[in-house]
């Protein structure tokens, strides 16, 4: 175990934990493989029914594809045109839910088509999907706008040819703090969430799953946890455990990696589309948390599961064909570049050749009585948890799932409540991504904590507050996860290492030595998979 982590009260928290995990309870309703958004929404709808579940992650929370998307909350439009109107349906459902839900969290953004003379899709044909998607929304918040009138909006965009444009509603978020905020609101029903905690396997009586055999990865120990229900939503890692209970393998991975650039060098006030020229897949160019991202690419993961994504030069001189083609006048180059992340999408492989071909739908198997699903898209992460809890009914017959609307998030009166320095914009920030808690987040420090970092919303009081009471474990746990720092700051932030080691050193007991290792393990980290890769 690391030095003084026994002294922290993070520490004496994932002890209390682990103790309920592992003696408290003598068997589990339900016990959930895999802190990401799927793992997360089943804890919470599972919880919210009075089922006593937990929840383990062998990594962090929101480790893997849940905090390297493309940032954005959406129907799926491109969808529309391979026929998935039950998708996309769904999808334009939950997306109006949770922005009623979580405002500060997720947040409308203005999407941008431009029509030019030559290029795909026409103005017509476009127009046409645009209907559909807003019908399936009910709602119409579409509209063709002149070139010039485009052209105001988008200042920076090739005018060569361009005729005119649309301008549809989609929605963006904090896809890290999505799953964090799910997961709090599950803990709060009575649910229990651990990360860096691997089921190294399945407790198989009687040809039928009962149970899962568990490792503390911080400290080492092992015990074997019972339980009516196990549920593997571990995504793209889902073939792995399944094979454990003879399941198939029908996982593609397929990796998306994206650029990030400083706002100042490429300022867009709302999304852009467009389809790439080499290959006519759909590109988004977004702002974000006061940066630019540019994404995704498409491609089957060949590089393994085991280490973490990144993007190749390969994937960045597609992006950064896009970037010019799209906006030649701005000249920017990979030098502009802050960072890079990149994200593996569990897909239901089927055969087709193109990976963007493929289906974004969910699949559940149920195999000796492992439940596992995989799949799906992070808008209707409520859908697939309800849709998981029915197949859960054949081992608890108790148990009654019915969609009543019921909402993800309890609601949060944020006018008013938070401290009186802050302006209205940053205390809606904070009640989307912190829900109840927004409150103690602004009393939790000094009032310097009150101030962002640098460059960035994010107040040091974000920081104070994660590290005391969202079980950090890791730095990168804190600058990656928590707060995405890591993406938004040059060189991952390690200006202000100094300043976060006061914090990590206060709340989490670290000394010197092990601040010395995290950090060095950050920097790493950062250096193999978010800096910009060499041409």
């Amino acid at each position: 175990m690391w030095k003084n982590m026994e002294t922290s009260e993070t520490q004496s928290r994932r002890d209390k934990a682990w103790s309920r995990l592992t003696e408290e309870v003598h068997e589990w309703d339900v016990i959930v493989i895999g802190g990401g958004i799927t793992g997360a929404g089943i804890v919470r709808e599972a919880a919210r029914r009075g089922l006593c579940a937990a929840l383990v992650e062998r990594r962090d929370f929101a480790w893997g594809t849940s905090s390297r998307s493309s940032k954005m909350i959406h129907g799926g439009l491109r969808y529309l045109m391979t026929g998935n109107l039950k998708l996309v349906h769904d999808s334009v459902r939950e997306r109006e839910r949770l922005l009623r839900e979580a405002p500060g969290l997720v947040d409308p953004l203005g999407f941008l088509f431009g029509n030019y003379r030559g290029r795909v899709p026409g103005r017509w044909s476009f127009s046409a999907l645009l209907s559909v998607y807003d019908i399936l929304a009910w709602q119409w918040t579409h509209r063709y706008y002149s070139a010039p009138e485009f052209y105001l909006m988008a200042p920076w965009i090739d005018q060569s040819g361009l005729k005119g444009g649309e301008r549809y509603v989609d929605a963006v978020t904090d896809d890290a703090r999505l799953v964090l905020r799910v997961i709090r609101e599950a803990q709060r029903d009575g649910a229990l969430a651990l990360n860096y905690v691997s089921a190294e396997g399945l407790i198989i009586q009687g040809k039928r799953v009962r149970g899962v055999v568990m490792r503390d990865t911080v400290s080492g120990a092992t015990t074997e946890v019972k339980a009516k229900a196990v549920i593997n939503a571990t995504g793209p890692w889902a073939d792995q455990i399944r094979e454990q209970v003879g399941g198939g393998r029908d996982i593609r991975p397929l990796r998306g990696s994206h650029l990030v650039f400083p706002f100042w060098r490429f300022p867009v006030a709302q999304a852009i589309g467009l389809l790439h020229p080499a290959d006519r897949r759909a590109v988004f160019i977004l702002p974000w948390e006061g940066v630019t991202i540019v994404g995704s690419t498409d491609l089957d993961h060949e590089g393994g599961l085991s280490s973490e994504p990144y993007t190749t030069p390969e994937e960045m001189a597609y992006l950064m064909e896009i970037v010019r083609y799209q906006f030649p006048c701005l000249r920017l180059a990979p030098q502009d570049i802050l960072a890079t992340y990149a994200g593996v999408r569990p897909v239901i492989g089927t055969g087709i050749l193109s990976p963007s071909r493929e289906k974004r739908n969910h699949s559940i198997w149920v195999e000796q009585g492992l439940i596992s699903v995989s799949g799906g898209k992070l808008t209707t992460f409520r859908l697939i948890a309800l849709d998981v809890l029915r197949r859960i009914t054949q081992f608890i017959p108790s148990l009654i799932v019915r969609d009543k609307g019921e909402p993800v998030f309890r609601a949060f009166p944020w006018r008013g409540i938070l401290g009186t320095n802050l302006d209205q914009a940053m205390k809606r920030r904070l009640a989307g991504r912190y829900g109840y808690e927004a409150g103690h987040v602004v009393n939790c420090g000094t009032d310097g904590d009150l101030e962002p970092v640098p460059g960035t919303t994010i107040l040091w009081a974000e920081l104070r507050w994660a590290a005391r009471t969202e079980s950090v474990v890791h730095l990168e746990d804190l600058l990656l996860r928590r707060t995405q720092l890591g993406i938004v700051l040059k060189q991952g932030g390690s200006a202000f290492l100094d300043s976060i080691k006061g914090i990590c050193c206060e709340e989490l007991g670290w000394d010197d030595d092990r601040w010395r290792q995290e950090k060095q393990a950050y920097m790493d980290l950062w250096q193999r998979c978010y800096r910009v890769p060499r041409l």
